[in-house]
């Protein structure tokens, strides 16, 4: 208590300016990257706090890998060998799939291009490690060990090889944030893979993920597998997504269905991640020397099986010697000429004269008048309601024989 009196006001000078300083820390906005003034801000306190929590967070997470992984590396190593003849059997498995995957990719490749079909590809990426993660329900986001330092900037797509994770939301200069797609604030345009319907992902405030924007299809079954379209600008396209778990209508949206879709990455046992830091539109160059071998190899074979244009000439005669052979004259182009006209058009240019000159009712220089039919003079019916006898014409009188 002596020394709360004896340096009142001293402590309360303190007081004053810590909480000037903090106010301002909350209010004052920095720029990420020193070299853009006007890029992406973000508040002085969540920067300093940030930097604050950094060091523990690295240290709790190098001895919780420490501890792991040396009992997995060195102590549980039970039954490698068989392990590893396991793997070369699964190995040599996987070297024969793969060689017939890279043929269909071959062709799939030629019927894209032939189609001027461009997909977008991955170019580049970062490794990063995560190192944090919210600790409240209601904001799913992981923290990574990569910042704009490496060339990370936000709503780059974060991946691993199972599939996709969720995107960055704000970066700093040594560490990222991450927002998971089973965030309620995250989103992704993703594709049915054999319905080939496209839909809106996004998270739900119990961390599931689902599809509300697509109505009653017979179409869509669970199992099926969902990947990214690219539409939304952030994930390539056909990426993993995960599969359907669920449909069920939507009571509060009617008449939209809400699919449940079970991730395809363990999103709460995510270790190491890769960054998209990079797409092109073009495949690699040795993938684009592969597709244009395939491609001539395609046309040497449609030219050996398909005919030529010079079958119907017949072959040469063979003769006695070698004997020279005459140039052969250049063929004229066969012209086509159009077939005869099956009734001639029998308007000619200036023969009807003008409609101030022509009369309603009059006949025209040139036409044949018409010949009215008669009447039919009706006979008066016989008594009795009989029609009487239709009469004979006349016999022409037949002089008598000599």
């Amino acid at each position: 208590m002596e020394f709360l009196t004896r340096f009142k006001n001293a402590l309360f000078l303190i007081a004053v300016l810590l909480t000037q300083a903090i106010a301002l820390a909350v209010q004052v906005r920095s720029p990420l990257d020193p070299a853009e003034p006007d890029g992406p801000s973000v508040r002085l306190v969540r920067l300093w706090a940030t930097a604050a929590v950094t060091p523990f967070e690295r240290v709790a997470h190098a001895a919780g890998y420490g501890v792991s992984h040396g009992w997995s590396d060195y102590i549980d190593l039970r039954h490698v060998r068989q392990q590893n003849q396991e793997l070369q059997r699964q190995l040599t498995n996987m070297r024969i799939e793969q060689a017939a995957i890279a043929e269909d990719a071959l062709q799939g490749r030629r019927l894209q291009a032939l189609l001027a079909f461009k997909e977008k590809y991955v170019a580049s990426t970062v490794a990063a490690q995560v190192i944090g993660a919210s600790g409240s329900e209601q904001s799913r986001v992981l923290t990574i060990d990569k910042g704009w330092h490496d060339g990370l900037k936000p709503d780059m797509a974060v991946i691993t090889p199972d599939g996709i994770v969720g995107k960055l939301r704000d970066v700093f200069p040594y560490t990222s944030q991450v927002l998971e797609i089973d965030d309620q604030t995250s989103g992704a345009g993703v594709i049915l893979a054999s319905t080939r319907i496209r839909a809106i992902l996004h998270g739900t405030i119990t961390g599931r993920v689902q599809i509300g924007n697509l109505t009653a299809d017979s179409r869509i079954k669970p199992g099926e597998t969902v990947l990214t379209s690219g539409g939304d600008r952030v994930y390539p396209r056909g990426l993993p997504v995960g599969t359907i778990e669920s449909i069920v209508p939507d009571p509060d949206h009617q008449p939209y269905t809400a699919i449940v879709v079970r991730p395809a990455v363990n999103l709460a046992r995510v270790e190491e991640v890769l960054v998209i830091t990079g797409t092109q539109a073009d495949l690699p160059a040795p993938a684009e020397q592969d597709l244009a071998a395939a491609m001539q190899h395609s046309a040497d074979v449609s030219a050996e099986r398909l005919p030529s244009i010079h079958d119907d000439q017949p072959p040469d005669s063979p003769s006695g010697g070698a004997t020279a052979t005459a140039p052969a004259a250049p063929v004229a182009p066969v012209v086509p000429r159009p077939l005869p006209a099956l009734h001639p058009d029998r308007f000619t240019t200036g023969s009807t004269p003008p409609a101030a000159e022509m009369t309603p009712g009059a006949q025209r220089s040139g036409e044949q008048p018409q010949s009215k039919p008669e009447p039919e003079h009706k006979s008066p019916e016989a008594p009795g309601g009989q029609q009487p006898a239709a009469s004979k014409p006349a016999q022409p009188a037949v002089p008598p024989e000599q």
